[in-house]
């Protein structure tokens, strides 16, 4: 996965079923070290009306186990 690509309009597979990442939402906390942290999140909408918010870590882990695949992996 490209960090720099939008991700957003991606279709994946994802255990047999269809969905598209429709949304990214970034989110921040204050802390100490570093003083903000930003998280990524995606919208993902399948074919069957379900809708999963879903971390990019565990959008990367899922995509390493090969449980969820992009169907253009070459544009990633």
């Amino acid at each position: 996965m490209n960090p720099h690509r939008s991700m957003v309009g991606l279709l994946i597979i994802d255990s047999g079923n269809l969905g598209m990442i429709v949304n990214e939402i970034r989110s921040g906390t204050w802390s100490e070290e570093p003083l903000f942290n930003w998280t990524t999140s995606y919208e993902i909408k399948y074919a069957d009306g379900s809708t999963c918010i879903m971390t990019e870590t565990s959008l990367k882990r899922l995509v390493e186990r090969g449980k969820i695949k992009f169907l253009k992996e070459e544009d990633l």
